[in-house]
This record gives C-alpha cells, structure tokens and sequence, in this order.
C-alpha cells in the first residue's frame, strides 16, 4: 500500500492526468517510466575489509596494518544493490522535458554500512540544458563493465555531482560543458576529509568546470574529457604560535581519455586512462584531494598543502557467449603520489580485478558467480593487503511505460 501510495504521488507531481497503458504507438506520447530491480547478493570474504563496506571491493577499505578488522573468512547477505527509479517526459513550446529521480538502498557517508535510501539521480534536462544531480562530464559511465560487483573498478573516473549543463551537441557524437558542485566527497561525507591539514576549512568561491566530447561510430566510440577545479582552504587561527599561516589554494586538473571498442559482434572492450591532480574525489576509489608537504624555511608557513597527483586505469571485456550467457573480465588499477607528510601507512596504490559468468534464462532475471580481487598498498612502511572474494547474485528487474495521449 505504501509503494503504491508513492507511485501516485509522483504522478499527481508531474501532472498527468490522462494517462493511457495499451493503444496504438501513433496515438500516444510517451508521460512516464517507472523501472527498477531488486538485487540480492550474497557471497565469501577469503579476507578482511573494513565491515562498513562488506558487499564490495574497495582497496581503500583493505586493512592498512595487520587485522585491522579482526578475523578473514566471513559470509555476507545483501540487497543493497536494489533500486527504483522514475523518468518524466513533458511537451513543452521549448520541446521535450526529460527528468529523471532515482535512488537504491547502497549507504555512504554518514550512512556507510546500512541498507538505507540513497539518492542517485534527481534531473532534468531540456534541449540542450540540463540542471540537477547526474553523472559528471569528467567520467564515463559506459566504461563501467557487465560484472554485479556493486563498488567497480577502483581507478574509474566515477561521480554523480550536482550540475548545470550545456550540451551543444547530442547523439552518439556528442560535446558537454558543465559548471559543477565544488567541494564534493565522493563518498559524499564532508570535504573536510579531503584536506589533510588541522585547523583549516575548506572555501569554495568557484565551480568546478568539466567538459566531454564523444566521437562515435558504429565500431563504439572515443572520448575526452576534462576538469579544471580551484581548492583553497582558510586557517581558523587555532595554532599555538599565531605567527602560522596554512591558508593557500591550488587548482586541481585532470584529463581523462575512454573508449568502448566493439570487437566482433560478441564482444566489447572497455577502456580507460585518467591522470590529474587534486580530482581524488572524482575517482571511484581514492582518498584526499589534497596532502601535505614540507616547507623548510618558512616559519609562517612550515607546512605545504598540495595537490596529490592520480593516476587510473580501467581495461575490461564484456563477451556474450550467446543470448543467455555472458562474461566479463578485467583489471583496474590506482596510485596516487603520495606528499612527504603523509603517514606511512597513507594509501598509495589499489588493484581490483573480476571474472564473472552472468546467466540470463528470461527476460527481466539475471544470475552469475563473480570472482573478485583487490589489492592495498601502503605509502612507505611496506605493508599492503589483499582481498579475495566470491559473490552470487540475483537480479529481477521490472518496469512499466505509461502513455498520454496526443493533443
């Protein structure tokens, strides 16, 4: 009754009043989408991770000393994974209002470790402007390969950011510009996590500014992308000696270049290499944004912020052995260059490898087994970490069109 309570209250939002579910396509426009799938996944830790992040393979979450989370070998239950989502469709005398609001039950921040409502994507897009919270035009969801690990590759560019869009040409070949949220964790905690410096605030007093171009054709695709961001944090003035000042700024860059390569009718390679400084929180799995340095020689200052330099790779092959089965295998990979001030035991670099086989005997159901790795290494103490896992899961999707009818 709830679920059902819902679904009317979005349609009463958006509006639709004469909405239709069976006539002929020339006689109805496309109101509304609901869609979405309940995931079950259930699997074996061989090893340890941090107990907030169970379900996935995050290197960042691998013990950074010895039994740091007690005990290997453990049975986890999940539905994390499940979502639900609802896409809007408007005429409009500026054409066609697109909207998307979707969510899962896949905690973080604040919320890590819980089955708990998370927001996704809130959205709408017209012409060629779009406004809200969707995926950033510095990352590429179409790298993103057929495997039901939930996490991903660890050296993706991958983050949902609230937006303001300028999309001067769509389609398969396309070009974005974006003015974005600035100041964001990609875990979506507070930013104060990502600048390793006591005493000081962050100040944001710009966007963050990214931009994509897509070049497609029917063997897949090639695209660029990049980011240009300003970090300055502020000194509160709580140091002992008064004399200290740590306020500074950088800017944070990067560069990102992916592709989706067709090879054969069965099979697509998935590929991605990024490098740039001070975009840690734009990556899928990395840690500060900013590090600290020495500065000898300068009472004032004696401490240096710096933008940390990141380096991902993501390389993948999704193959389809036929219309029920289907496989994906690959390996990603981060190292972030660590400033001399971190803590030896900082994350510098993380690996993270899957093979999967996927069975689909119908529509709307998926089952596979997946065999996962991940690797932690530390900055300096030479201490690093290992993850296998095993992971079974269950997908039933489901999704219904409602119609309008033309004027």
């Amino acid at each position: 009754m709830i679920m059902k309570a819902k679904i009317c209250l979005v349609l009463l939002l958006l509006g639709f009043t004469t909405v239709l579910s069976a006539q002929e396509e020339d006689d109805k426009l496309k109101a509304l989408e609901l869609y979405g799938f309940v995931m079950t996944d259930m699997g074996y830790n061989f090893n340890q991770i941090n107990p907030d992040w169970y379900d996935v393979v995050r290197p960042t979450k691998l013990p950074k000393f010895k039994n740091e989370f007690g005990t290997d070998g453990n049975v986890y239950f999940s539905v994390r994974q499940t979502r639900l989502g609802v896409k809007g469709y408007t005429p409009t005398p500026l054409g066609e209002l697109k909207t998307i609001f979707e969510f899962e039950l896949f905690g973080t921040g604040v919320d890590a470790g819980q089955t708990t409502f998370r927001l996704r994507h809130a959205y709408g897009e017209i012409g060629k402007i779009g406004v809200g919270q969707y995926w950033s035009p510095f990352m590429d969801i179409d790298v993103f390969p057929n495997t039901v690990e939930y996490w991903g590759p660890t050296g993706m560019v991958f983050f949902r950011n609230i937006q303001i869009r300028y999309m001067p040409i769509q389609g398969e070949t396309r070009l974005t510009f974006a003015l974005e949220r600035p100041g964001a964790s990609a875990d979506q905690g507070i930013y104060a996590d990502r600048i390793e410096l006591q005493n000081v605030r962050g100040r944001f007093n710009l966007p963050d500014l990214s931009a994509e171009f897509r070049y497609g054709k029917q063997w897949g695709y090639v695209e660029i992308a990049g980011i240009l961001r300003k970090i300055q944090w502020v000194d509160e003035g709580l140091n002992p000696n008064p004399q200290i000042d740590l306020s500074d700024e950088v800017m944070g860059w990067g560069i990102n270049l992916s592709t989706n390569l067709k090879l054969g009718k069965s099979s697509t390679f998935r590929g991605q290499f990024v490098y740039g400084e001070g975009i840690e929180n734009y990556m899928n799995d990395a840690t500060t944004d900013i590090g600290i340095k020495a500065n000898p020689g300068n009472p004032t200052q004696p401490v240096q912020g710096v933008a940390l330099p990141v380096t991902g790779i993501v390389a993948f092959i999704d193959h389809n052995w036929n219309d029920k089965f289907s496989t994906s295998v690959g390996y990603s990979s981060i190292d972030i260059d660590n400033a001399d001030g971190a803590s030896p035991d900082a994350f510098a670099t993380g690996q993270y490898g899957i093979a999967n086989l996927l069975w689909s005997p119908f529509k709307n159901f998926m089952c596979g087994a997946e065999l996962q790795y991940g690797r932690r290494k530390n900055f300096t103490d030479g201490f690093d970490s290992d993850i296998f896992k095993t992971q079974f899961s269950f997908k039933y999707s489901f999704g219904h069109t409602f119609y309008a009818n033309k004027k």
